[in-house]
């Protein structure tokens, strides 16, 4: 998939390439020094939608270069309150890296994040590429090997959360890490619509919610991720593991934390943070 996206490289940047870099670069320093910065849209007046994806990529170029492993993508923004909060009518896209990827029953090092927070999700893991950007939802269904619960650990390198659409795009939407249940399901053996979550803290319910909370169905999700994706030239493949979206409201990580994420029909998926 990294190779994907480096030959995409040679396309033209939507806007000029000299202040795409800077603030890729300002991105790239924030999240490997974990020191949080002001919003792009203030210090260097990023206010475009293409801007954003612009920087987005060119800060994912850096870290490919740097090494790092992309494993998959996660969609966000997936909740209609949220999008009419942000004034978008379609969600928006990050990568997932392969040093950030946790299992069941892990303690995360929270001093590998700024400003963490978690979300519960359900993960889908591809067996077949989607390269056409006018798939259907049958091409979804036969390219997707299996599904787990998930949690995503969003992170923003904007200092205090003080983000607006085009700083959360630039900032890989604010995707920090993310959290793998085990027992895969095939999708037919999940209610996917109607099954009921709710995300523990420390044992005391935090966030609940239903799969219809992610545009619908998180297969919905998925669908629109397959065609952006692919529409872009860089589509998802075998292998990857996408993350749906929100199923519920988002959650604040401190140290000490302990979550607990149940989601109808999975095995519950258990996910700590350091003290």
């Amino acid at each position: 998939m990294g190779a994907e996206i480096e030959n995409e490289n040679n396309k033209e940047m939507p806007v000029a390439g000299e202040n795409i870099k800077v603030m890729a670069q300002a991105l790239f320093e924030a999240r490997r020094d974990l020191k949080q910065i002001a919003p792009l849209r203030k210090t260097m007046d990023l206010s475009s939608v293409e801007a954003a994806q612009a920087v987005q990529e060119m800060t994912t170029q850096l870290w490919l270069s740097e090494g790092r492993r992309l494993v998959g993508r996660k969609i966000g923004l997936t909740a209609k309150a949220v999008q009419q909060q942000m004034g978008v009518n379609e969600p928006d896209y990050g990568v997932l890296w392969a040093d950030y990827a946790f299992t069941e029953g892990e303690t995360v090092d929270i001093k590998r994040f700024m400003q963490p927070r978690a979300e519960a999700e359900i993960a889908f893991v591809m067996e077949n590429d989607i390269t056409d950007p006018l798939a259907g939802m049958q091409d979804v269904i036969r390219a997707i090997a299996y599904c787990v619960p998930a949690v995503e650990i969003v992170d923003s390198a904007i200092a205090d959360w003080d983000i607006q659409l085009v700083d959360t795009i630039a900032d890989n939407a604010s995707g920090g890490g993310f959290a793998l249940g085990t027992g895969p399901r095939r999708i037919t053996d999940i209610d996917m619509r109607l099954c009921g979550m709710v995300m523990s803290r420390n044992s005391h319910p935090v966030s609940i919610g239903a799969g219809a909370a992610c545009l619908g169905h998180p297969l919905n999700a998925v669908l629109w991720l397959a065609r952006k994706m692919a529409e872009l030239g860089r589509p998802i493949g075998a292998g990857d593991i996408i993350l749906s979206g929100a199923l519920g409201p988002v959650v604040p990580v401190d140290p000490g934390d302990v979550f607990s994420v149940e989601i109808q029909g999975f095995q519950p998926l258990n996910i700590g943070f350091s003290a």
